[in-house]
């Protein structure tokens, strides 16, 4: 295999560095880089933690077809396409306002899984919200338990997430459980996300991801915290808003209306869009 280098047309581009609770992303301008620039080699080179910036995923932002919208295209670190990532929402709301795309008081993300109502939030630094759309049924797929593991359910927040209720977080094989889970027959022909959760190291609930397209652990899942909220309700009975945990021990906040059968509408998601650096990319150099 050959070695990943920024392919040339990147010298000079501004790329953006953001993080969403350890959710890594590399954000650029679709006004200067257009999604029909960017293969897979580029998408990988850009990701590649040792030879490129390294993120878990790139986004691409590019104006809307109505005032305050944003389309917001999302690629995995492996350069396949993704419908949505909750965290990577978090921050192009955050540098959408910063490069004026949008107002910052509400926008309008056009994702690949539908319309999704954002905003920074104001005297939280570095803070957004999303309101995502409503989880799908949550279903209960055919997978046998493991030991330690109390439930697994299946639901859709935007991209699909199996949620597995775990008694303990630190013991929980994520890997070798995330990966067999990950491409399970029961989550469909894409897969899903895996999202362990259980009681976190300080109280409350915690939750670690294995994530498809990365296919490995991620520090944070925005969509996933809303789809173990939505599991948590019907399980444990617990209350919104729920505070849960990440990887990163930064914290995601999921707010909804419940209705009496326990089912979430118009879920919301705070968390950080923080930006960690601006840089000018430059191709490899050639030596003669």
């Amino acid at each position: 295999m050959g070695m990943k280098s920024l392919p040339g047309w990147m010298d000079g581009l501004v790329a953006y560095k953001m993080t969403g609770s350890g959710n890594d992303f590399v954000l650029v301008d679709g006004r200067i880089a257009p999604p029909d620039l960017w293969d897979t080699a580029a998408i990988q080179a850009v990701c590649d933690r040792h030879l490129g910036v390294g993120a878990d995923g790139l986004v691409i932002l590019e104006p809307g077809m109505d005032r305050g919208k944003v389309r917001f295209h999302f690629f995995n670190q492996d350069g396949s396409r993704g419908a949505m990532c909750g965290n990577a929402a978090l921050c192009a709301t955050r540098l959408s306002a910063w490069l004026e795309l949008a107002p910052s008081t509400g926008m309008v993300l056009d994702t690949d899984a539908g319309p999704v109502r954002s905003r920074c939030l104001h005297g939280e630094e570095q803070r957004a919200e999303l309101e995502l759309p409503p989880p799908s049924a949550i279903a209960s797929p055919q997978i046998p338990l493991e030991t330690g593991e109390r439930s697994i359910r299946l639901v859709t927040v935007g991209v699909p997430h199996l949620v597995v209720q775990v008694e303990a977080l630190r013991v929980a094989n994520l890997m070798d459980r995330g990966r067999a889970l990950r491409s399970h027959p029961e989550c469909g022909a894409g897969g899903a996300n895996v999202n362990f959760v259980g009681p976190g190291a300080s109280g409350g609930w915690g939750m670690r991801t294995f994530e498809r397209g990365v296919e490995g652990e991620t520090l944070a899942c925005g969509t996933g915290a809303v789809a173990a909220a939505a599991v948590l309700r019907l399980t444990s009975k617990v209350d919104l808003p729920l505070d849960i945990q990440t990887a990163s021990e930064r914290t995601l906040t999921v707010s909804a209306q419940v209705t009496r059968d326990g089912i979430l509408q118009r879920p919301r998601l705070a968390g950080e869009g923080r930006l960690v650096f601006r840089a000018i990319l430059g191709a490899t150099s050639q030596t003669t």
